[in-house]
């Protein structure tokens, strides 16, 4: 082929391949976005995925269909996510046990990083130490001493190796100096249950699906693990009020579509999810289950991978350290 015919297939090509980007960009969506929500339905983060995918359909006019795939604290979900089409109708609402303490504790079949598309967070959401409502302690300092006093005696419930409930719970044992027992579950809210039902002691469960069960009065909430109280639970303490302030702890939650989606693409869903995220009734909803907003210069796919970097580098040594690592 001539260099006269190479260049004018080129320049054909770009033509063709801008000519159908822009058009894919225009008619994006044009049918349903499944919202994958790598926990069983019932815990926080299928909560919170539900309210955003309702605010996200409000906004992009096309429905976002909610899709549970359980198992591996997560990493099933992000791995079929990462393995999906690359065209903006497959995303994850990932969390920082799923996008960043899975690549320390597991071997994964995909890389958190390489394999997906930040598009922009959603909300940060602190733990709730919670006590089954029979337990003889009415705070953390009571429960420390009693825990010293009754060591391996009690059970802590978690989400399985890895999960946000698991990673605090370890953390608060080195901190503390204390030691339990741990029994995984397939996710939050069956944990959540035990609690209630008195089955087991603690859990160090996320705003998202403690808040109603601590109003209710089924469960008692000993301190979250924020810098600052609850707007819709004002009477939790802080852990710094509580008297450890080194168990400052936030788990958020996020937006990730397969890596090489089109930009065109992702900024589109980054529209749309700052618009979800500035109505007023998703917002209310949000803040009513203990969620705290990121500020708008945080939501952007920049913003996103960046703090997933930091975050990365802030925990995967502590993970590598300790018998959480597989």
């Amino acid at each position: 082929m001539s260099a006269r015919r190479q260049l004018r297939a080129s320049c054909a090509a770009l033509v063709f391949t801008t000519f159908s980007f822009g058009a894919f960009a225009q008619s994006y969506p044009a049918h349903a976005i499944t919202l994958t929500v790598p926990f069983p339905p019932g815990g926080p983060t299928d909560t919170i995925g539900r309210i955003v995918a309702e605010g996200m359909r409000n906004a992009i006019g096309q429905p976002v269909v909610v899709k549970n795939v359980a198992g591996a604290t997560g990493s099933i979900a992000t791995g079929q996510v990462a393995r999906a089409a690359p065209d903006g109708y497959t995303i994850v609402l990932g969390t920082i046990a799923t996008h960043v303490f899975n690549g320390a504790a597991y071997r994964l079949d995909h890389d958190l990083v390489k394999d997906f598309a930040p598009v922009s967070l959603v909300a940060f959401d602190p733990q709730i130490v919670s006590v089954r409502k029979c337990l003889p302690v009415s705070n953390l300092g009571e429960l420390i001493s009693w825990l010293k006093a009754h060591p391996d005696d009690a059970v802590a419930g978690t989400a399985g190796v890895g999960s946000t409930a698991h990673i605090g719970a370890v953390r608060f044992q080195q901190l503390t100096g204390t030691t339990f027992r741990f029994v995984p579950y397939g996710g939050l809210g069956p944990a959540m249950q035990e609690l209630i039902a008195g089955r087991i002691d603690i859990v160090f469960g996320l705003a998202g699906n403690t808040t109603a069960h601590v109003e209710s009065g089924t469960i008692k909430a000993l301190a979250v693990t924020a810098k600052s109280r609850l707007v819709d639970a004002p009477d939790i303490p802080t852990v710094a009020e509580a008297g450890l302030s080194e168990f400052q702890f936030i788990n958020w939650h996020a937006i990730f579509a397969p890596r090489g989606t089109p930009d065109v693409v992702l900024k589109r869903l980054n529209d749309v999810i700052v618009r979800a995220l500035t109505d007023a009734p998703t917002v209310k909803r949000l803040s009513a289950i203990g969620q705290q907003l990121p500020a708008r210069d945080q939501l952007t796919p920049q913003a996103l991978a960046e703090y997933q970097r930091n975050e990365i580098d802030t925990w995967w040594p502590v993970i590598k350290s300790t018998s959480v690592h597989q």
